[in-house]
């Protein structure tokens, strides 16, 4: 595994859109430094970072894969993320671990909506990346509009390091545009390589492109710059200490082209890596909070304290929870305890694994910038903070995309529903851009992720790991019912069986109220027409009716409800006919109060390329939306509107056959808003529906 010292290591999140080849250009790595003795193929099934059996049988990558391999001295950490949006949870957790980011971008298909998003993240992350853009050998490739197409997409800063020598079915090669050396590849998968003189049609771009990128590399050393400017010529240590120095300043992002299933670029790829990228050492210091949430900072420092984030939780049928950490500062040996700083508990180390995708090498210590498992720890969560006892610092959480998509889940057996909790549990621990909750205004219990594939996926898993079966259908919208007017109406609950009767006698006054207010109740019984004593039951039975609304079944909320006049006899009156009585004055007065059903409105940001601009525009009109503006990011559009959301179950779906897969959403809760008359006429019918079967059953 290299050196394993601070200095030599080099971590990197690979990143990019779906089907760009990532996890064939990890292959390829492992493959090239020997950590595998043959490439295996996505198609194949037999690749070291898709080893699930969803990823097989979809022949996607669902989970982040670490794989660990050694080139030149140097350990390399590299952290295999999906492309789809459906699971950018992962990506997240990976950029937020890795010191540098590796942009996967296809030379045929260009910067692609993932492509940015993982961008955005590591512009914000402020950490150095580089560019390989694969696929150099299939048909449509074209280098330069692709190179072209990042520099005005995401960052005028990326230049090429490396150009190619022939593309679509003549790519055969790289030129290093700042030695000087051209490298002839056999393009057979081999990796074999001879280096040759400089194609002559590639010299004048070669000698162009070389000296745009030394203009900009020598800005990262005032020495090298003054030299420069005078026209003295630098040597090429010179210029290699200057380019780690650009790039660690981010004023350099370099690109390289290449090809995985020729295995073309790759071992020129690897070479930047391990000689450019920076070590953990050169990193900045980690923002991390303090006591009540005081901000400080955490060193890479191999002699500060040990501090570590555990950014992925994996559940393995052989060894049980494995819990996967970055170290940021100090070291520890597996005969230590460590402490699980975010929740103050203690937690035996069983060991430590270096990770290669499913299997692990064990090894006795750790130290900054390294990235391993500890297996079998047990209240370690995806966002803890690692550390001795005695340690107080703690890393800021990760910041997670919230669920857009959801469906409502039911047992379909009394066994199935014994188990779900804690099925439920174990999911939600492993990926925490899930969401379960049992919503009390609709009695649903709603499962929520990034997309119908990314549930579709984790119900597979429960079914499969936890023998829960589980029955899916659109949840049900928690609408709520209000009144526009104010309105008086009388209950009066009279019975008489022989014995002692019952009486209660209330007269309620129903006004609007301020959105979100909920339900106040009023006491303004004067004369003692109602007895004190029984003023809370009529509360009762007022908010007990309410919960059940009048119009369709669901919650009335914000009004208020004064009781103003009533009677009672001395020896029939009880609280439960008060209760009655309330109930059915508030259904008197709620009606005479021109009542209306309300409807979450959701805030819903798109990003899409423009090319889907007018389908995206079209298509929220026809689910009653509206457009609150549209602004560019690159070459990509970000549509903000505002949609009910009962029109964006099943969006996810429909974003996706829309742009082909190429769009991406987010959306969160902003407010209730009335119902159009039609649209609630449909809703009230149903539930009206609903509630005959129900009691026909």
């Amino acid at each position: 595994m290299g050196t394993r010292k601070p200095e030599d290591i080099r971590t990197l999140a690979v990143v990019s859109h779906g089907g760009a080849g990532k996890t064939s250009l990890t292959e390829a790595m492992l493959f090239d430094t020997g950590a595998i003795s043959r490439m295996g193929k996505v198609e194949d099934k037999n690749t070291v970072s898709d080893f699930d059996a969803e990823e097989h049988k979809r022949q996607i990558s669902i989970s982040t894969a670490v794989t660990t391999l050694s080139h030149k001295g140097r350990t390399l950490y590299v952290l295999d993320t999906p492309g789809f949006a459906d699971f950018q949870g992962e990506q997240v957790c990976a950029l937020r671990v890795a010191d540098s980011a590796l942009l996967v971008v296809s030379g045929v298909h260009g910067v692609e909506v993932q492509t940015q998003r993982a961008w955005d993240q590591a512009e914000d992350l402020k950490i150095p990346a580089l560019f390989f853009v694969s696929k150099m050998d299939r048909e449509h490739a074209d280098f330069e509009k692709t190179l072209s197409e990042i520099q005005e997409s995401l960052s005028d800063r990326a230049l090429p390091l490396f150009l190619p020598m022939g593309q679509e079915a003549s790519f055969k090669g790289l030129v290093d545009v700042l030695s000087g050396k051209a490298y002839q590849y056999k393009a057979d998968g081999s990796k074999a390589f001879e280096e040759v003189p400089v194609p002559s049609d590639l010299q004048d771009q070669a000698q162009k492109v070389r000296d745009t990128l030394v203009e900009r590399i020598v800005e990262a050393d005032d020495d090298l710059m003054m030299r420069y400017l005078d026209g003295e010529e630098l040597t090429q240590e010179e210029l290699a200490g200057a380019l780690r120095k650009a790039v660690l300043g981010r004023l350099v992002f370099p690109v390289l082209p290449g090809s995985t299933t020729l295995n073309v670029g790759v071992c020129q790829l690897l070479d930047v890596v391990a000689e450019v990228l920076p070590s953990p050492l050169e990193m900045a210091p980690r923002a991390a909070l303090k006591g009540e949430g005081a901000e400080t900072t955490v060193a890479p420092d191999p002699q500060a304290p040990f501090y570590a984030l555990c950014f992925k939780v994996m559940v393995d049928p052989y060894v049980g929870k494995l819990s996967f950490l970055r170290v940021f500062s100090g070291k520890l040996t597996s005969d230590q305890n460590i402490l699980n700083v975010t929740r103050g508990e203690e937690e035996r180390i069983s060991s430590f694994r270096l990770m290669k995708g499913k299997d692990g090498e064990e090894v006795k210590d750790i130290c900054v910038g390294d990235i391993l498992t500890i297996p079998k720890l047990d209240s370690t969560q995806v966002g803890d903070t690692l550390s001795v006892k005695g340690q107080e610092l703690r890393f800021p959480p990760i910041a997670f995309p919230k669920p857009v998509y959801s469906v409502a889940v039911t047992p379909k057996s009394r066994a199935d529903e014994d188990k779900l909790g804690n099925a439920m549990h174990k999911v939600l621990e492993e990926d925490r851009t899930l969401g379960f909750l049992k919503n009390p205004e609709t009695g649903d219990s709603v499962f929520s992720g990034m997309g119908d594939l990314h549930l579709d996926i984790v119900l597979s898993r429960i079914k499969e790991r936890y023998k829960v079966e589980l029955d899916t259908h659109t949840p049900k919208v928690p609408y709520r019912e209000t009144i526009k007017k104010t309105a008086k109406a009388q209950g009066k609950y009279k019975k008489q069986t022989g014995g002692r009767g019952q009486y209660g006698d209330v007269w309620f006054e129903l006004a609007p109220a301020e959105k979100s207010s909920g339900v106040t109740f009023l006491d303004r019984v004067v004369g003692g027409v109602v007895p004190k004593n029984f003023i809370p039951a009529a509360e009762k039975g007022l908010r007990e009716a309410a919960g059940k609304g009048v119009l369709a079944g669901y919650p009335a909320v914000d009004f208020t409800c004064a009781i103003f006049d009533g009677s009672y006899h001395d020896v029939d009156s009880s609280e439960m006919a008060f209760k009655i009585a309330a109930s059915m004055a508030f259904k008197k007065a709620f009606t005479d109060a021109a009542p209306v059903l309300q409807e979450p409105i959701m805030n819903v940001e798109v990003t899409v390329p423009e090319e889907c601009l007018g389908d995206v525009m079209g298509d929220f009109n026809s689910r009653r939306g509206r457009i609150a503006g549209i602004d560019s990011n690159g070459k990509l559009q970000v549509v903000k509107a505002q949609c009910p959301l009962s029109e964006l179950f099943r969006y996810a779906i429909i974003l996706r056959s829309m742009t082909s897969g190429r769009g991406n959403f987010t959306m969160e809760f902003s407010h209730y808003e009335e119902v159009p008359a039609e649209t609630a006429k449909k809703v009230i019918a149903a539930a009206a529906a609903e509630r005959k079967t129900e009691e026909e059953e």
